[in-house]
């Protein structure tokens, strides 16, 4: 083979440098390739929707309870209970005259509390002609306190007996009238049913969203929460991160809110 037909193969030589720069290139060519691959053929992670739903219902109180404290005093101890109990006595003879029933009165123990007053004397001691006050404690009496309660179902029974206790006034009982608290028994199983009403809330505003921004269904339901139940006063929109619980009215607003999240297809 002559020297002319012979192909001549030249032998390029690298500084170490460029040789590593031109492999790591390579490297992060492939690289790219491989994760673009594999973002094209990965599903694309679903839509959700979170919304919040609530359910607003007018209660009425059907239990109520009402206190009345009677007061008296006397020189003593024993003249002090004797007198209070002379107007306890009139109290609960006024809530049976109502129709209130004996079983759904209940008195407390009677508190007996002596009484003072300071009385102010200016002394000149022997031997000085500066004036010295003192203060003496002198005892004036007894002063009886007790509680009267009841607990009923009647509410306005109750109500009519709460207003009308002050007429003892005038028959010499000195007796107050404390604010009556207003319960509604039957809570536990209500609340179940307005977080059902929320909750049905919920997917019903998810669903009018959805339907007003385009081609797009509500989805099965993936996570939910129960929120604040708030038990206001009627008309009242006062809210808490605790939760109010009113039994100050007598007819209520209760207030439950469901946090819900849904697919989106």
């Amino acid at each position: 083979m002559s020297n002319d037909s012979q192909k001549t193969i030249r032998s390029i030589s690298l500084p170490p440098l460029a040789a590593f720069a031109l492999a790591l290139g390579m490297v992060g060519s492939t690289y790219i390739a491989a994760t673009t691959w594999r973002d094209v053929r990965k599903q694309p992670e679903k839509n959700n929707i979170r919304i919040t739903g609530s359910a607003k219902k007018r209660i009425v109180s059907d239990l109520i309870e009402w206190s009345a404290t009677v007061e008296d005093k006397g020189k003593d101890r024993t003249s002090a209970y004797l007198a209070l109990k002379t107007g306890t006595d009139k109290v609960v003879d006024f809530l049976k005259s109502q129709g209130i029933q004996a079983d759904a009165i209940k008195t407390q123990s009677a508190s007996i509390v002596e009484e003072f007053e300071t009385i102010l004397e200016d002394k000149v001691l022997p031997g000085t002609n500066v004036p010295i006050r003192t203060e003496i404690r002198k005892s004036v009496g007894f002063r009886a306190f007790q509680v009267v309660s009841v607990s009923s179902s009647n509410v306005q029974q109750i109500e009519k007996a709460s207003r009308e206790i002050t007429s003892l006034l005038e028959k010499n009982v000195n007796v107050t009238s404390n604010e009556p608290s207003y319960y509604y028994t039957r809570l536990g199983e209500l609340k179940l049913e307005m977080l059902a009403e929320a909750a049905k809330d919920a997917r019903n505003r998810a669903e009018n969203i959805l339907s007003s921004a385009g081609n797009t269904q509500i989805g099965p339901l993936v996570d939910s929460s129960m929120g604040i139940i708030n038990i206001n006063p009627a008309n009242s929109t006062e809210t808490s991160t605790e939760g109010n619980n009113d039994t100050t009215s007598y007819e209520k607003d209760i207030i439950t809110i469901v946090r819900a999240e849904y697919v989106v297809k």
